[in-house]
This record gives structure tokens, C-alpha cells and sequence, in this order.
């Protein structure tokens, strides 16, 4: 099994049934490639896409490749996926979509023993269960939520209207232990200064990284998640202080540090050594 040393803050879909698609995204520059054989590919080409998979990641690839699992109610197309997939070298983790109970996990833990799963939110129930599906097997790796599908069963008509749900999942992970989730995808490619604003949310919300569906959308999202320099400054500032002593202290401008903000400031030296 592949798989990448670090939480990817850039994941690039790309529909299954297209290698040629699936083959630029890996030459992206993103962190990982979700390769779907759910939404992106329509029922008649999903054994197509399934074959074509299967030849990809019969060799290992430059960057983690995950794959999106038809769907965790479509057991079919499930257990045919997971049989072909679960032992080739190329496969980093499986994605599993529309979860809504640590059974859907258990299920394809059994049948891909070792894989790194990483389960999909998709409507209101999931996100009430988020905990319990972060912590149902030790196979997962992260949660995230799938936007499109919650604001529809939620009926939210206004993007701020899924910010409740959004913390919910990042404080599940935290308390499982996980990961930061990674966002959503941005739906529309061309509103990169959308993108822009909304990745800025979403980091004050607590997320690290996001889905995207067109390697134009990459930059924009490396940008946004990466620190800037006057967050790389104050954190080696603190990192600094806090070589010095041990326990609380007070920095010269008179900010409080105590073993917390140490920890973060530490966190964010490590990201910005990404860039």
C-alpha cells in the first residue's frame, strides 16, 4: 500500500471512466487524487471505470490515490470494488460515501483489512453520528463532509446555513483523534475569488485543506491553508520563548503562552514548511 506521509491539504477528483483525466490529475501537483466511481460516472460505465481503476493502481503512483467507493448502500458495486482494489500497491485509502452508521465502516473494514478508509457525511443523520462513525473502527482516518447532499437533505438555501454542521464534523475528528477534516468542494471552477473567501472560512472553522474538481482551483487552496509570513513569525517567536522555559510565560508585547499555544505555533511551523 501507497500512502502519503502527511494530511494532503489539495485532493483533485477525477472521474473514474476517464484515465486521461485521472492521469493529468496526477501530474496536477495536488497532495492526493480521489479517483470517483461514485457521482462523477454514470451507471453504465461504472464497471468500465472500476476495470480502469484496477489498471492504475496495479503499479504504485507518484501521489496518493484514494477512491471513492460507489456508494456505502450499494453493496454490489461495493464489495466488486473493494475485491479489486484492497490488494493493488498503487491504492492509498478508500473513501467511502453517504455513511451514516459505524456498521457501513465495519462492512468494508472486513472486506479491505489494512486500507485506510475515510468516511463521507452526506446528510443530517451522519452528522449527528459523526463521533461515533469517527471512532467506529480504527481503519478510519478522517471524516469529511459531502456538501451537495447534506444542503439538500437539510434544505439549506444559504451557504452559512451548514456552518453548525461543518463544526460538528471538525470538533468529531478532533475528539477521535483524526485529522483536521479537509473541505468540501467549491462547485463553480471559474470563482476562484470565491474559493478564495470561502477556504478563508473554512480555516477559521478549524479545517485543513480542501477537495477540489479542476487544478486550477489547487493554487488557490494551497494558498489559503498555507500560513502566511506574519503567522510563521509570531509562531517562531513563541517556539523560541518557549526553549527557554518550561510551563506558562508571557512573551515581551505581554501575550500569555502557555504549553496550548506552544503546541499550535508548532503545528503551523510545520505546515509552512509544506510550502
Amino acid at each position: 500500500m501507497t500512502s502519503g506521509p502527511r494530511a494532503p491539504l489539495t485532493l483533485l477528483y477525477a472521474p473514474g471512466d476517464r484515465p486521461d483525466v485521472v492521469a493529468k490529475a496526477l501530474r496536477s501537483g495536488a497532495d492526493a487524487v480521489i479517483v470517483d466511481l461514485e457521482d462523477a460516472v454514470a451507471p453504465e460505465r461504472k464497471a468500465y471505470a472500476l476495470q480502469a481503476t484496477a489498471e492504475l493502481l496495479s503499479s504504485p503512483q507518484p501521489v496518493p490515490v484514494h477512491v471513492r467507493l460507489p456508494g456505502a448502500h450499494d453493496t454490489a458495486h461495493d464489495n466488486a470494488a473493494i475485491a479489486s482494489l484492497a490488494p493493488l500497491p498503487g491504492l492509498a485509502a478508500l473513501r467511502v460515501p453517504k455513511v451514516t452508521h459505524g456498521t457501513d465502516i465495519h462492512r468494508i473494514a472486513a472486506l479491505a483489512p489494512g486500507v485506510p478508509l475515510y468516511a463521507l457525511l452526506e446528510s443530517a443523520l451522519a452528522i449527528e453520528r459523526a463521533y461515533a462513525v469517527a471512532t467506529a473502527h480504527p481503519a478510519v482516518r478522517g471524516i469529511a463532509i459531502g456538501e451537495a447532499d447534506l444542503r439538500a437533505d437539510l434544505g439549506v438555501r444559504d451557504d452559512r446555513g451548514l456552518d453548525w454542521s461543518r463544526s460538528r464534523v471538525v470538533v468529531a475528528a478532533r475528539a477521535a483523534g483524526l485529522p483536521p477534516p479537509a473541505q468540501s468542494i467549491h462547485p463553480d471552477i471559474h470563482d476562484l475569488e470565491g474559493l478564495a473567501a470561502s477556504c478563508a472560512h473554512g480555516r477559521t472553522l478549524g479545517f485543513l485543506g480542501r477537495a477540489a474538481i479542476h487544478p486550477r482551483q489547487l493554487p488557490v487552496i494551497e494558498r489559503a491553508y498555507l500560513p502566511t509570513s506574519a503567522e510563521i513569525a509570531a509562531a517562531e517567536e513563541i517556539v523560541a520563548a518557549a526553549a527557554t522555559g518550561t510551563g506558562a510565560l508571557a512573551l515581551p508585547d505581554g501575550r500569555f503562552v502557555d504549553a496550548a499555544i506552544v503546541a499550535a505555533a508548532r503545528r503551523t511551523l510545520s505546515l509552512a514548511r509544506r510550502g
